[in-house]
């Protein structure tokens, strides 16, 4: 067995994992001096998540300094930097020159690029990393008193070596002795659970804080067993949720007739443009799962004088989900997402794999759950093809998993699968799981079977046998266990955790076309006797398959026939 340790070194953010060996499972580490929001339960705040942001500090004390030269570094004496959400908090009000609030992308562009000053010396996105992942060890022995020796690192699948080499170097220069690397599409797939028994072609569509990015990548049991995958094709866009920030500002200001004075020379207007985009970003949120919110929009101190006289000291904007959709839908955010699947769709074509090849498509970042994204996947791609529950995790958990030596190659479902009934006194609605989470697949045609009797629910002779199957979402999760998911209009939920929305999320999977079966005679509300005899399992290629036998005439009305597909 491996380690477990694993990290995902993100542009904004940076997530450490660790294999349970217990319960067979990666878990994030909370580190709770640097992590976003400590023992925070906000799905959207990602509160286990680690900024990556440094802030960088003179080493005091002699051991300190020495723990800055190579044959000491190994030893992390001293402290050299502040990072997460340290780093933010002590350049909140105003940045200062020590401060790097992001360093992966430079790191890979040239690791020489200056990113920060402590006092007359410039500081590249060399050292820069070099002290976030010193201190982020440091950390770590701190939070589980644990020195890490052995460590999986994801990369982005077109990180070139010198960025490997970087990072590498970061590593070692910190004592850990062995790193292997993991593509961040790999990551991502063992994350969500994908078998890999067979070749899969996989569609990530990567969106975070900075950038927008669709790949189409190919992967094999070899090639995960090595950390790496074949991109088929890829295409990106520097839009990201900061941009979308930028742009619901923009358009909230326009809205309320304020100028914006996001360029103005003062420190204070530059600080309080950054306080309003953090205010579109907290009613960005809010409006994920609740039909409206109020953007309340403050003018800066030396304005609000003036501003009081003729506006009154605060405005707010009501502001509802539709509104901001609205607003990407203009900025051209949903254009440019189709625009760029099209383009790795057609790459792909001409290079052998079609679009309905297309085995899985994976939702990475927070911005996935922006309004109408997963919506836009789900109707081109179907809903039984898109993965999208575990945007923040779901690459720490797939290195965990990597660097545990714990990955699966069998597939199994991910919800529980039910049909529903009705209480014929009450008519509340009841679920009998067919097909609980978990269940590896294929599985026999009788995985789950019964006899039943036919409802009758308007008191009348029942012509047609008819079943409506639910997909139910994480209806027992843990508090652990925080996902999103999407109902059968789109909208999005929290489903697990201690803050979730409720126990449960059903979404009907087969109403539009719900028969099964023509009972000839029609069965007599009078008739207790079980009519039917039902059979339900789960085939090579996902498919809820029914056998129906009617009791009454031995009539087989379907063998082993497709209903729905599963994730």
């Amino acid at each position: 067995m491996g380690s477990g340790w694993a990290i995902d070194l993100g542009t904004t953010n940076t997530s450490v994992a660790r294999w349970d060996a217990e319960a067979e499972r990666p878990r994030l580490v909370e580190l709770n001096d640097i992590c976003r929001a400590p023992g925070g339960e906000d799905h959207l705040e990602a509160p286990r998540l680690v900024p990556s942001a440094v802030h960088l500090v003179e080493p005091e004390g002699f051991k300190a300094r020495l723990g800055t030269w190579g044959m000491f570094r190994r030893r992390l004496w001293g402290r050299h930097g502040f990072i997460g959400r340290q780093a933010l908090e002590l350049n909140e009000s105003q940045p200062k020159a020590c401060f790097a609030p992001t360093f992966k992308q430079a790191l890979s562009r040239s690791a020489l690029t200056p990113l920060a000053r402590l006092g007359k010396k410039q500081i590249s996105a060399r050292e820069v990393a070099r002290v976030f992942v010193r201190e982020l060890l440091v950390a770590i022995r701190a939070a589980t008193g644990e020195r890490l020796r052995d460590v999986v690192v994801t990369a982005p699948v077109d990180a070139y070596e010198a960025y490997r080499a970087e990072v590498q170097r970061a590593f070692h220069s910190a004592g850990v002795k062995r790193l292997r690397f993991l593509d961040e599409p790999v990551a991502a797939a063992v994350g969500y659970g994908l078998g890999l028994s067979r070749r899969r072609q996989v569609l990530v569509i990567d969106f975070g804080a900075g950038t927008l990015d669709v790949a189409l990548v190919a992967l094999t049991a070899a090639g995960v067993a090595s950390g790496q995958c074949e991109v088929v094709a890829k295409a990106g866009r520097a839009i990201g949720g900061n941009v979308v920030d930028r742009w619901l500002v923009e358009e909230f200001c326009h809205r309320l007739d304020y100028p914006l004075r996001e360029d103005a020379d003062d420190e204070s207007t530059r600080f309080w443009f950054r306080l309003m985009l953090d205010e579109a970003r907290r009613v960005k949120e809010a409006v994920f799962f609740q039909p409206h919110d109020a953007f309340y929009l403050t003018p800066p101190e030396e304005m609000r004088a003036f501003e009081a006289r003729i506006r009154g000291a605060a405005r707010l904007l009501e502001v509802s989900q539709e509104d901001i959709g609205e607003i990407l839908a203009a900025r051209g955010l949903y254009a440019e997402l189709e625009r760029l699947v099209s383009q790795v769709v057609a790459s792909a074509a001409q290079r052998g794999v079609p679009e309905d090849a297309i085995d899985d498509v994976l939702m990475v970042g927070g911005s996935t759950l922006l309004p109408r994204v997963y919506g836009q996947l789900e109707a081109r791609f179907g809903r039984d093809r898109v993965r999208a529950w575990q945007p923040f995790e779901a690459v720490a958990y797939g290195a965990s998993a990597f660097a545990a030596d714990a990955v699966t190659q069998t597939d199994f479902i991910v919800h529980d699968y039910a049909f529903v009934t009705y209480d014929p006194k009450t008519h509340e609605p009841q679920y009998t799981v067919i097909v609980p989470r978990g269940t590896r697949f294929p599985t026999p045609p009788d995985l789950w079977q019964r006899q039943l009797v036919p409802t009758c629910s308007l008191g009348e002779p029942e012509h047609y046998f008819k079943l409506v199957i639910s997909e139910i979402g994480d209806a027992d999760a843990g508090p652990d266990e925080r996902r999103f998911a999407w109902d059968e209009r789109g909208q999005l939920h929290k489903v697990g955790g201690r803050e979730a929305d409720n126990g449960r999320l059903v979404v009907p999977l087969n109403e539009a076309n719900p028969t099964l079966g023509y009972l000839k005679p029609p069965h007599s509300p009078r008739d207790k006797r079980p009519r039917l005899e039902i059979g339900f399992g789960v085939n090579a290629d996902r498919w809820l398959v029914a056998t129906v036998l009617d009791l009454s005439t031995r009539k087989q009305l379907l063998h082993e026939e497709p209903v729905v597909r599963l994730l």
